[in-house]
């Protein structure tokens, strides 16, 4: 039977999405039900006719495919149901999301980055729809640790983020670190990195042989939050940076965030990084390391297939460990959060979708196409090589508490704010003090509001 299955790539029209309202996600707006009154159902097959318009940003090898594998099961079991696969990239996503969803024909399912600046958005302008009820039936709070459903929780309100209320589930786990190239570092005669110091040796030893040390390419902005905060986290350990996002303590000026920003920014004034990272992108990036041109690469698990392909038994991960420390500490948690949109006329079937893409056997799906999934199955032995090495950080960093979140959780604005002045400090447009001065204007600012 034909998959059920319809894909737009790229861009959506922005024509469109500039023409449509932000009042409903607007702070202050009037938010929607969070969830239909009435018993809920996961009858799929009774459903009758039904089209899914799915938007999400899987577009990493690997991720799509299992993406593209689990919809065509999805529709085998339910041949009743048509898929409507809308992808974007992430920085696509993010600028037209929030319009779509305010439009007259909005989206059944989407995937919604966590924290203030969308997930709470749309929450608050009464966007996608608390999936408590569903979580009864479903069950997923026995499923997932309850780590990674606070992460994708608020208040019914949207105002405060790991609230009671559960607005999405994630089907990939994710932890940002270091690949490296075996094949250069032992030329180089250095080992991997295991912490910052030892990174900055190894980087030191590569531009010493004409190397360059680091590909970085941040002309899309979403690679600076991973830069800085990988930095950030293996300086002032998980408990300061959990603190920090999360508005219980700490200030973005502190001593370490300034540390944090004086390494990046050193490490562009001395060539350890692409030189105009702004002005080029993080595929070009990828691509210069995945031909071996540099020793190493910062970006999260999801790239674990794209990099498996091209560099094979030559890739390998890493984290890093704080000075002092045991255990490593670095930026991740999980994928977007799957999430039923307000506007959906297909809650239950919604829902019965983002059920079956998120579960175990989903979980082999994503294994099988070589990507790591947010719960990885018990008793599973990954394979020798970049999953090993995936996976086994995955299991510490999270066993350990070393997990952080996305610094751009912190604020509603804090994404623009943060990436912005990421490439300002890597352009030496601004000093490191200078740089944390605008990020605790920002977090000043919201946390007065509150």
């Amino acid at each position: 039977m034909a998959r059920k299955t319809r894909i737009w790539t790229g861009s959506i029209a922005l024509s469109v999405a500039v023409a449509l309202s932000l009042s409903a996600c607007a702070p202050g707006g009037t938010a929607a039900p969070a969830a239909s009154s009435g018993p809920v159902s996961t009858d799929v097959a009774s459903a009758g006719p039904v089209t899914l318009t799915v938007w999400d940003q899987n577009t990493d090898e690997g991720i799509t495919d299992a993406q593209e594998a689990l919809n065509a099961a999805f529709t085998k079991k339910y041949p009743n149901v048509t898929i409507n696969r809308v992808t974007q990239s992430f920085a696509d996503l993010k600028t037209t999301l929030k319009l779509a969803l305010s439009g007259d024909n909005p989206p059944d399912v989407i995937q919604a980055n966590q924290g203030y600046p969308d997930m709470g958005a749309f929450v608050q302008g009464g966007l996608i729809r608390s999936l408590n009820d569903y979580n009864d039936v479903y069950k997923w709070s026995s499923y997932y640790p309850e780590s990674l459903l606070k992460i994708n929780s608020f208040s019914a309100d949207g105002k405060k983020w790991q609230g009671d209320n559960l607005y999405g589930i994630s089907q990939t786990g994710e932890v940002v670190g270091v690949y490296y190239n075996k094949k250069i570092l032992t030329q180089l005669g250095v080992a991997a990195p295991t912490s910052l110091a030892s990174l900055e040796t190894d980087m030191a030893a590569a531009k010493s042989a004409g190397i360059l040390p680091m590909a970085y390419g941040d002309i899309e902005k979403s690679p600076g939050i991973h830069l800085f905060g990988i930095v950030q986290a293996s300086l002032a350990g998980a408990d300061a940076v959990n603190k920090l996002v999360t508005g219980q303590g700490g200030a973005w000026t502190d001593d370490v965030s300034v540390k944090a920003a004086t390494t990046i920014q050193n490490w562009s004034d001395e060539g350890y990084i692409t030189k105009g990272a702004s002005g080029i992108s993080r595929d070009d990036a990828l691509a210069q390391f995945e031909a071996g041109k540099s020793a190493f690469y910062v970006v999260g698990t999801w790239k674990q297939a794209a990099i498996s392909a091209t560099l094979g038994a030559d890739a390998g991960f890493t984290t890093l460990i704080p000075a002092g420390g045991t255990t490593p500490v670095t930026t991740g948690g999980e994928g977007l959060a799957w999430a039923v949109t307000t506007g959906s006329k297909h809650p239950d079937v919604s829902a019965a979708y983002i059920d079956f893409i998120n579960n175990a056997d989903a979980a082999q799906t994503f294994i099988d196409k070589k990507s790591l999934p947010s719960v990885i199955p018990a008793g599973y032995t990954p394979t020798a090589g970049l999953e090993t090495d995936v996976f086994k950080t995955y299991g510490a960093v999270t066993a350990s508490g070393g997990l952080v979140p996305y610094l751009d959780y912190s604020t509603p604005t804090f994404y623009d704010t943060l990436t912005s002045a990421v490439q300002q400090l890597t352009d030496d447009q601004v000093t490191p003090k200078a740089f944390t001065e605008i990020l605790q204007k920002d977090y000043s600012s919201f946390l007065s509001s509150k």
